[in-house]
């Protein structure tokens, strides 16, 4: 099928999400790391729109946005499907991952950045989006069903991610008493390959995030002194 190439970032949750992918397919790829710091050319010239991680290149094809790239890698990859074959199944899997970008990553974001009095409630939002989340997930053992499937890969960094997360914005959000479900499947998702396989070291997370949290707190103080 040619050659594949991934330029990504190993902390970030989206690039991992396109490693799974492509390793549950069997597809061979070539890793090109990426410093978000100094970004390369091959990158800016990939995704010139937004110029950031993931990008997956497909024969020298550029596909940008990790949800974009797991259609495409599914579409062009016929083995293992990832998304339902069903219509309706495969709607409402595409609903539910936009959702968990669009509210819960951010929500979950948006608490860790929080700081004083602003805190409380954006922890409130975002346990109202992980919420949701666990009522999508009762009485089964993934989003698929039996196997990992799409929706699976896309929220997949909740059981790492999130923890780390956790951790540097002095924040509990993921407990099994306030979400059994979504906890007992984080469980079952880090004993799989090639989840497991694929995690970069926690210490280099939380650096990636202590940066990330200084650079929107930064801009946020910046935008506050101007108004």
């Amino acid at each position: 099928m040619g050659e594949v190439k991934l330029l990504a970032t190993p902390q970030s949750s989206p690039c991992v999400r396109i490693e799974w992918a492509l390793k549950m397919k069997g597809v061979e790829y070539k890793y090109m790391k990426q410093s978000l710091l100094n970004k390369s050319h091959l990158l800016l010239q990939s995704n010139p729109v937004y110029k950031k991680v993931p990008v997956l290149l497909h024969n020298g094809l550029p596909i940008a946005e990790s949800l974009v790239i797991l259609e495409y890698i599914d579409e062009t990859w016929k083995q293992n499907p990832l998304l339902p074959q069903d219509p309706y199944d495969r709607a409402n899997a595409r609903f539910w991952a936009r959702f968990f970008d669009e509210k819960c990553a951010v929500g979950m974001w948006k608490a860790g950045v929080a700081q004083g009095e602003g805190k409380g409630g954006a922890i409130e939002s975002a346990l109202e989006s992980l919420a949701l989340l666990d009522k999508q997930i009762e009485g089964k053992r993934y989003f698929g069903g039996e196997e990992i499937g799409y929706m699976d890969i896309v929220a997949g960094g909740i059981p790492y991610w999130l923890n780390v997360l956790e951790q540097v914005g002095d924040m509990e959000l993921l407990t099994p008493q306030r979400f059994p479900h979504l906890h007992r499947w984080s469980l079952n998702l880090m004993q799989t390959s090639p989840v497991k396989d694929c995690l970069p070291p926690r210490d280099s997370v939380v650096n990636y995030f202590r940066l990330g949290f200084k650079k929107a707190r930064s801009m946020s103080s910046a935008n506050n002194n101007k108004s």
